[in-house]
């Protein structure tokens, strides 16, 4: 399912606001733990004293693969739960899915992510596009389009895309292709005249 229309611009713009609310620069790393503060949303991990002993223990052991966070309403609250025994990329990735949900006002009761976007609880309604939806946003709100085209202008890996803003290479090399960076940035070289060089804006602590 594709997303709909304009809603990449929308997300986009919406990244750049959240990220000028918390005073973080375009080609800066954003801390998702700081976003859900900033809107009074708890980051809770398994740890919590309150969770079923069994289901931590299944969740920490055997099955910690097949969950990585879940977006919880409890009454008018709302609180997010991860994995503490994932690696910190894992659980940063999880925690700006999850606010991206917020932040899009998608409507749900529980919604349970694995690291590959959530499912919902027992309600049997399809998360699809609110689930690419939310994919997109969180990856905007870690890796801007913006700053994965200066990246590329830059002749970054994956690797260095990946250090830079504290996610995965995975997620990076998802960015960094999603954006056509690298390919905007080879059509750009091939057009200038030759000897001039391209000066793309520099990453904050960039490389």
């Amino acid at each position: 399912m594709a997303l709909r229309h304009g809603f990449k611009a929308t997300a986009r713009r919406l990244a750049l606001d959240v990220r000028a609310e918390l005073g973080v620069d375009t080609f800066a790393p954003l801390d998702p733990y700081a976003l859900a503060d900033l809107y009074g949303i708890p980051v809770f991990d398994l740890s919590a004293p309150w969770l079923p002993t069994e289901a931590v223990r299944h969740f920490t052991g055997p099955a910690a693969s097949a969950f990585s966070g879940a977006l919880l309403a409890t009454g008018t609250a709302t609180v997010i739960v991860e994995n503490h025994v994932h690696d910190d990329t894992r659980r940063r990735s999880t925690v700006a899915h999850e606010m991206a949900h917020v932040l899009l006002e998608h409507e749900f009761g529980v919604l349970v992510t694995d690291g590959t976007g959530c499912r919902p609880g027992p309600r049997p309604t399809s998360y699809s596009a609110v689930e690419q939806e939310a994919t997109e946003l969180s990856g905007e709100l870690l890796v801007p389009c913006d700053a994965a085209r200066a990246a590329a202008f830059r002749d970054w890996t994956d690797a260095s895309v990946a250090r830079h803003y504290r996610v995965s290479e995975r997620l990076a090399r998802w960015r960094m292709n999603v954006t056509g960076a690298r390919r905007i940035a080879c059509r750009t070289r091939a057009k200038r005249p030759h000897g001039l060089r391209y000066r793309s804006p520099a990453p904050a602590g960039g490389e």
